[in-house]
């Protein structure tokens, strides 16, 4: 099953993958999540991790 894509804020099929593509341009660490209502995508969601890492604090 699929769903269709739909017009959403005025945009059609290719502006909703662009949208899509750009939610997930130069993501590291993290999701893209769509949400389909009544076989239709309606919302992109983009959450992002960033990793931190603690400094080693080397004494000389």
């Amino acid at each position: 099953m699929s769903a269709t894509l739909r017009s959403v804020e005025g945009q059609d099929e290719a502006g909703i993958l662009r949208e899509i593509q750009a939610a997930l341009q130069n993501l590291r660490f993290g999701s893209v999540e769509i949400t389909v209502h009544n076989a239709q995508i309606v919302q992109i969601e983009r959450k992002e991790k960033f990793r931190l890492q603690a400094q080693s604090s080397k004494h000389a």
